[in-house]
Formats: C-alpha cells, structure tokens, sequence
C-alpha cells in the first residue's frame, strides 16, 4: 500500500505535533545535568555502579552530557532500561523504570532549560486557530510537569510519552493518536522534531515530517535528518513565517 501524498504547502495544516527535548527544551542543558543527579542516586554511592551506569549511557562525567550515539538521545527508560539493570545489577521490569521515570522527572523540572521562548510560539500558533500537542518518548508525567513549567499547558490539548498506552517513536501511535483526537486528516497535520525517531514516526502516521536543527547535534545533524523531513527548519521560531510562506524550509 502506497503511502499518502505530502501536500505541497504549509497552509493546509490544522494541527502541529510537537516533539519536546531537542525541540521545546535544551537536551543537553536539561537532561545532561539531571542524567547525572539520577545515575548518582541509583548508584547509591557506590563509584563502580555509576562507571557503569555511564558507560552504558555513552555519557561525558566532565562535560555533564551525553554522546550523539547515547541510547538516552531519543529512546525512552523501557528502551534503555534494561541496560541500566544490568549496570545496577537489579531486575529490569517495570518498577525500576518508574522509579527512574520519577527521578528524571524531578531532576529535569531542577534542570529545565527551554529552546527559547516556546511558550510565545506556541500561543502565536494558537491564536492561528492550530490545535497543538506534545509527542515525547520521555515520561508522560515528566511531559505534563515540564509542560506545565514552561506555561504550556493551556496551549496544548494533547500529551504522551512512550508510557502513554500508544507506544514510543519511531513508532507512530502518538501521532496517529493526536490526529485521531482532532479528527483530522493526516495531511492536516505536522509533526515537529528534532531526531530520526520523530521523522520516521511522522512518515509511518502520514502526516508532514518537520525538522528542527536544535538537537544535541544542532547543525550537524542535518545529514542525518534530512533525508526523512519534508521540511527542514532552524527552530520553532521559524514556524511562524514557515506558516506564512516566507520560509521554504
């Protein structure tokens, strides 16, 4: 089966999904610090533990961050979970992963630091009459929390995270979800992201795939990117005048 047709401009759409680290927040200066708060604790004191906690998180102790191949970049705690099991040497399985959920969602709330003014942008897009969501493989509470702490939460009328019951990027149940709440066509809609996940999960939903160059890689992150993104964007601040036509992305 064919897939469905990208329309040819941005007017069409009613709806813009968005991806949220990498896209509304800074990942780097959020997740990086936060990341480490987190491995400490699981960690209990114990240095051998936390070696091996970043070491499989391909994560930078001096710098606070992570590597561009880090599974913690796009993947969500039941991706990489498992891997910090075994670094901890616990079982792996729900009840680690709600407990990580929960120390990521208080240590980023610590740590949080937007993509600049992504509640000014996103009331713009709304006072277009654009219904607007959030589609994150981070924890739907984390989401809300951070939502809610960046004035969001008026603005969007849709969150999910990987734990949300419609699955994680790249697959593409949050997107087809958000579409299906609108009862929109999926070419009414644009899936804002940052990564390949978000792009893949765009294209698999048939809605437009929007990339941002704002990720832990910024500009360098093109090549990858690219490819899978019908348009190409600096920022969200480009969405505006991307609407208007007098970007061609």
């Amino acid at each position: 089966m064919s897939s469905p047709p990208t329309p040819s401009g941005p007017g069409a759409l009613k709806a813009l999904l968005f991806d949220k680290d990498g896209t509304l927040i800074d990942f780097d200066r959020t997740w990086g610090p936060a990341a480490y708060e987190v491995m400490t604790t699981l960690a209990g004191g114990d240095r051998a533990r936390l070696e091996r906690l970043m070491l499989v998180s391909e994560y930078v102790e001096e710098e606070r961050r992570f590597l561009p191949t880090s599974p913690l970049i796009a993947g969500s705690s039941a991706h990489y979970g498992p891997l910090w099991a075994g670094a901890l040497g616990r079982e792996p399985g729900e009840a680690l992963y709600r407990e990580m959920d929960d120390l990521f969602r208080l240590g980023g709330l610590r740590h949080l630091a937007p993509i600049g003014a992504p509640a000014a942008i996103l009331r713009e897009l709304a006072g277009r009459g654009l219904h607007l969501g959030i589609a994150t493989n981070d924890a739907e509470a984390s989401a809300r929390a951070q939502a809610e702490a960046l004035g969001l939460c008026d603005l969007v009328g849709f969150v999910a995270g990987y734990d949300s019951g419609f699955g994680g990027k790249p697959d593409p149940g949050m997107v087809t979800a958000f579409v299906e709440r609108h009862g929109l066509a999926p070419s009414e809609v644009a899936l804002i992201g940052d990564s390949k996940h978000d792009l893949l999960a765009a294209r698999a939903a048939g809605v437009r795939a929007v990339a941002v160059l704002t990720g832990p890689l910024r500009d360098a992150a093109r090549p990858e990117i690219e490819p899978h993104a019908d348009h190409v964007l600096g920022s969200i601040s480009d969405l505006p005048a991307w609407l208007d036509g007098e970007l061609d992305g």
